[in-house]
């Protein structure tokens, strides 16, 4: 076994691999850019390498700097994680040069199937059912339109050596196949370094399933069941699950079986995934083949107990699989969120920022996920629940604008799908995020929508519930009737210790009083609070009551208490007055008053939101790519003013109405932050 690997990847994936590597006794060399001197894999790495600076392609993706680490730190062999120089046949053919082993696929089944045009050429002479698409190499926008034209509207716009939602687009007509072209090449040569573009069909009302593929170099290969990853954003998975609520188990055996002789036609060895797009009577059509680890192979790991790491590391040193198709069950059920750096109130726009605080709910083990790799008692009876965070940040850390903007995979599992929602519903509920926009509002809400929770759900999902983007969850009455009386608890405890501070030596209850107005959500509950040692008794003006009970004090930002009898999770933040409180992704400003002030507080003028109808706000942090107006410019609603660039994604900002370009405060090479204004009109 090797002594040493070096993990030329950074962020949750470097820190996953380090992990395993760890458990198997190998000594792990992190790899690191100016950005990321302080950075978590770095720290939990045994030894670490500078390679340049924060932009990829200046460090992470220089295949010579690389190579120059590899050699200054000795290690034996290189896994990739994903992205970066995960299926980049150069980087693969340098580490064999060097007799360094590639924690990855050979060289030939890079080529292969690691270009998506090559994969499906090969899926269709193989008598695979493919997506109708032009797979030849697009010289520029003009022939991409035209081909476009050719399959029919609407097209998929993808990076050949793409992955992670990065360079592509779907275009539904020739503006935005000109537009979506160019878009996609900029941000495929950014990212990878190779900005050959493909297009083909969108398939719509489709499910995006994926199977986990694990091969070895002595010709033995197996399927560890599908993933269903139809929750997508802007072609970036969101939420994943296995199994697939959808599949049946001739559909998982007849696709399970396809991709391992796929991946026996191209010599494979290593981890891959095949990935599909399903139609609503599970007919299955061939997409691509991810030649490296997935993002979200945690919840394979989860309901098979495989560590997929391992068995990568395993077969680049030569062993053959320790594991037959016989051996793979699916036990239990398990769920990822991706948690990212992501404002879901600016149409998901990145954040970048400090982390002020980071306290994710604590992992409970179950399968290959913490240090010892074991699963959990309960798991093997099939009963409890698991929590996993896969993360490669810390508080006090930085989020940069030159990554990938996740900062978390958080992951649950329990015997049932039903259960191991409801794991992730309070693990989101507990997870303190603070300091940047996160996307945990929205995909706390996506647990509790109903076609989620029905299984009933396409890659068309956030696009046709979230039409005009996420605003904020409203909670129905029942839950916001849990959410008053646990504030008016709450409340009344800390104006308990309030008193006492004060240094008053009178009766506490007395000077506190009983009854309150709680606000929120647009609404108001008189309640009276009958408070004795186990908790408080919350009796509403219609009669009925609540009983609240819960070890919360003054200043802790995480309440867990009991509610009517159910678990309920806050966040909790002071506010004058009463509190902001979080849970199932609603955002609430709660108002805690005496009767008197309630009656006072109606009176009170609401502060009017200063106009700016009149600008164009830069929505995140980010780099002028371009301007494509100037001073006395009529545009039209729908134009393309400026592109602005953060993430390694590009950002089109488009006028909302016909007006006159005024003036213009930003140019091409700025870097702005979020609000600042960048022209303004008529």
């Amino acid at each position: 076994m090797f002594d040493k690997i070096l993990i030329a990847n950074r962020g949750e994936i470097a820190c996953r691999v380090i992990k395993t590597a760890r458990k198997m006794g190998i000594k792990t060399v992190a790899i690191y850019s100016d950005a990321d001197k302080q950075a978590l894999h770095v720290e939990m790495a045994d030894e670490a390498i500078h390679i340049g600076p924060p932009p990829a392609n200046q460090s992470y993706i220089v295949i010579d700097k690389v190579m120059d680490a590899i050699k200054q730190s000795g290690a034996q062999a290189v896994h990739p994680g994903y992205g970066f120089l995960s299926e980049n046949a150069k980087f693969a053919e340098a580490l064999d040069a060097a007799g360094v082993a590639f924690v990855g696929p050979p060289v030939g089944a890079i080529e292969k199937m690691g270009d998506k045009i090559t994969s499906k050429k090969i899926a269709q002479d193989a008598n695979v059912s493919t997506v109708p698409g032009y797979m030849g190499l697009i010289e520029d926008a003009d022939e991409a339109v035209k081909i476009s034209n050719e399959i029919g509207y609407p097209v998929m716009i993808k990076a050949s050596a793409g992955g992670g939602g990065k360079g592509m687009r779907i275009a539904w007509n020739d503006q935005e196949a000109r537009e979506g072209f160019q878009s996609s090449k900029n941000e495929a040569a950014n990212s990878f370094g190779d900005d050959r573009i493909f297009i083909e069909k969108f398939v719509t009302q489709p499910r995006h399933i994926e199977i986990q593929v694990l091969c070895d170099a002595h010709g033995n290969g197996i399927y560890l069941n599908e993933r269903e990853c139809s929750i997508q954003r802007r072609n970036q998975k969101v939420v994943e699950e296995a199994p697939s609520p959808f599949l049946d188990e001739a559909t998982r055996k007849a696709m399970g079986e396809q991709s391992v002789a796929l991946a026996k036609a191209v010599g494979y060895a290593s981890a891959g995934t095949v990935e599909f797009i399903v139609d609503g009577d599970k007919n299955f059509y061939f997409l691509e083949m991810n030649t490296r680890l997935q993002v979200e192979h945690p919840v394979t790991e989860l309901i098979t107990g495989v560590d997929l790491v391992e068995q990568m590391i395993r077969v680049a040193n030569g062993e053959p699989l320790s594991i037959t198709q016989d051996d793979v069950t699916i036990n239990g059920w398990a769920i990822e969120n991706r948690v990212y750096a992501e404002d879901p109130y600016r149409n998901f726009l990145p954040s970048i920022g400090r982390l002020t605080r980071y306290r994710p709910p604590a992992e409970i083990a179950a399968g290959p996920m913490l240090d010892n790799g074991k699963w959990a008692d309960d798991a093997k009876e099939g009963k409890g629940f698991a929590v996993r965070n896969d993360t490669g940040v810390y508080e006090g850390g930085e989020i940069s604008m030159y990554y990938d903007p996740m900062i978390a995979k958080l992951c649950t599992w329990a015997p049932t799908r039903e259960e191991a929602i409801e794991a992730m519903r309070n693990a989101l509920d507990g997870f303190e995020l603070e300091g940047i926009g996160h996307n945990l509002p929205f995909v706390s809400a996506v647990m509790d929508h109903p076609k989620f929770i029905s299984g009933e759900m396409t890659t068309a999902f956030i696009e046709e519930e979230y039409p005009e983007g996420f605003d904020g969850v409203e909670l129905p009455e029942d839950q916001l009737k849990r959410v008053a009386a646990a504030a008016a608890a709450m409340y009344r405890v800390a104006e308990i210790r309030r008193t006492r501070v004060s240094g008053r030596m009178d009766n506490h209850e007395r000077r506190v009083g009983k009854k309150w107005v709680v606000t929120l959500q647009g609404q108001e509950f008189a309640v009276k609070v009958k408070a004795d040692k186990k908790g408080s008794t919350i009796k509403f003006e219609d009669g009925s009551k609540l009983r609240v009970s819960s070890d919360w004090t003054p200043g802790d930002q995480l309440a867990t208490l009991k509610a009517g009898g159910e678990k309920l999770v806050l966040k909790v933040g002071k506010l004058p007055g009463g509190f902001r409180l979080r849970t199932r992704g609603a955002d609430l400003v709660v108002h805690v008053r005496s009767p008197r002030q309630a009656e006072l507080a109606k009176l009170m003028p609401e502060k009017v939101a200063p106009d700016t109808s009149k600008m164009l706000l830069c929505p995140m942090p980010g780099l002028i790519v371009k301007v494509d107006v100037e001073v006395g410019d009529e545009v039209q609603e729908g134009q393309a003013l400026c592109t602005v660039e953060a993430m390694k994604m590009e950002n089109i900002l488009r006028a909302e109405k016909t007006t006159v370009v005024t003036k213009i405060n930003a140019a091409a090479g700025d870097s702005l932050a979020v609000d600042d204004v960048i022209m303004e009109f008529e």
